[in-house]
């Protein structure tokens, strides 16, 4: 029995390394207003903006997994301007809390909370975002809101100001269809939204950031196809925050991983 277990759990890891599926910035998007979205944040390491990410307590950010790889150091708050950080929007990362099931973003569990040195003052610059319910619902072609500070095009440059684009909720069917197509079985945990039957949604550079649905944090942008976004081709994917939030909530309360 021990066996069978252990060969099931090893096919399903080869079978997530297999699947290639990268992504994230903000396509046909416009300028995000300087006083919305005031719990956007810039996750950074020495070298600059690396990943998105969203307040959701004093202390804490939420970012994609994935974003692991690149080591970030610190987050900026309080600026929806990468060109006007100073100490006053910077915050020290002290500890990265990944997901512990997480192997691969086609895997699922595709979700990180950075723990901050201090909690940051809120202000009329920075407020955190409200989570969703555990029995939270969006209706399919429900419209919901991307941000970003990533690529506007495919091959295209990253931007200094935050861009935001409204995306549409793709019926989840129709999109583990679409995705299988291309030989991605898509986990249980995403949600579907834009990159398919629209020209607007996400593409390399925006990877943590949420999918704003109703005033929520419905999800955080994971992946597209293999860094293409010349929509529409597949459903972009996020990671169901509503489906983590025990998770999410233990981290809090502990305030520690």
């Amino acid at each position: 029995m021990m066996y069978h277990l252990q060969k099931f759990l090893l096919l399903h890891l080869l079978t997530c390394l297999r699947q290639n599926a990268l992504g994230s910035e903000i396509i046909h998007g416009k300028k995000a207003p300087d006083d919305l979205m005031l719990y956007m944040a810039s996750v950074q390491n020495n070298k600059g903006h690396v990943c998105g990410g969203f307040l959701i307590s004093e202390d804490f950010v939420v970012t994609a997994a994935h974003c692991d790889k690149n080591e970030s150091t610190h987050v900026v708050l309080g600026t929806h301007n990468l060109k006007k950080v100073d100490n006053g929007t910077t915050t020290d990362v002290i500890k990265r809390c990944k997901h512990p099931r997480y192997v691969n973003r086609t895997c699922g569990n595709d979700i990180m909370l950075l723990k901050l040195s201090r909690k940051v003052q809120l202000n009329n610059r920075v407020q955190p975002i409200q989570l969703p319910r555990a029995d939270n619902k969006i209706k399919v072609k429900g419209k919901c809101r991307v941000a970003g500070w990533g690529l506007t095009k495919t091959g295209g440059k990253v931007v200094d100001v935050l861009q935001v684009a409204e995306v549409p909720i793709v019926n989840p069917a129709v999109c583990k269809r679409e995705w299988k197509e291309i030989r991605v079985n898509l986990p249980d945990d995403v949600i579907c939204a834009g990159g398919y039957d629209t020209n607007k949604g996400f593409c390399q550079g925006d990877s943590g950031g949420p999918l704003v649905c109703g005033g929520t944090a419905a999800g955080v942008v994971s992946f597209n196809m293999r860094k293409n976004c010349d929509y529409p081709n597949v459903p972009n994917i996020y990671t169901d925050v509503s489906k983590n939030l025990a998770w999410i909530k233990g981290i809090l309360k502990k305030k520690d991983c």
